[in-house]
């Protein structure tokens, strides 16, 4: 059986997913920072129902530091866990302003200090804002996809980053994460993948046609 490769994976899912970026819904850094903290444990579609209020509300950084966090709590509640994103979202702009003068920092040990972001988060924000590559994001669709694909056997995300920053030529980490997750939402669900209907069904190790799928 041919191996899947990264070059082979790059090649045909760009031919599939043009112009594969992130779903969430932005227009500057700071945007794009909050929706991807709201993001944790919340899906992409619901977040962008809760910013598109949210950040014609919310402008600036003062504007989430200036109300009570009891009322950014509501205005944030339908993203779930909103409690700890209403600190994390406050303590990152009380942050951009004491330590960034003002402005969200291009680089990742910079933005793994805010409280709520980690370098998955990290890595969506400087990628997509910044065009800046230090690392891949790895959600629930990147992890499946690339353990599908054998790229990796692991099955935490920081170890799983580990194994496509080795694959991957450092130009293409953002949009790797990109055309994985994608293809991970159309064709290689969790449930029931759709391999028949897969460009890597006749090369993929764990691919259903004619034989077992491997989650």
């Amino acid at each position: 059986m041919k191996k899947v490769t990264i070059g082979l994976v790059l090649s045909r899912l760009k031919r599939l997913y043009p112009g594969a970026k992130t779903t969430l819904n932005w227009r500057n850094p700071l945007e794009l920072l909050v929706a991807t903290i709201l993001s944790a444990q919340c899906t992409d579609s619901q977040v962008n129902k809760t910013t598109a209020e949210l950040f014609r509300k919310y402008r600036r950084l003062e504007d989430y530091l200036n109300v009570p966090i009891s009322e950014l709590e509501r205005d944030i509640r339908s993203c779930g866990t909103f409690r700890m994103k209403a600190r994390a979202i406050r303590e990152s702009c009380k942050r951009m302003i004491e330590k960034h003068g003002g402005k969200v920092p291009k680089m990742m040990e910079e933005l793994i200090k805010f409280r709520g972001v980690g370098r998955k988060t990290a890595s969506v924000v400087l990628s997509a804002a910044f065009n800046v590559h230090e690392g891949i994001a790895v959600d629930t669709h990147v992890k499946r996809v690339s353990k599908r694909l054998g790229f990796t056997r692991h099955t935490e995300p920081g170890k799983i980053e580990a194994d496509l920053m080795r694959k991957t030529p450092r130009k293409n980490w953002g949009e790797i994460s990109n055309l994985l997750i994608a293809h991970g939402r159309r064709i290689c669900i969790a449930r029931k993948p759709r391999c028949p209907d897969c460009v890597f069904k006749f090369v993929c190790p764990s691919s259903t046609v004619g034989k077992k799928i491997n989650d």
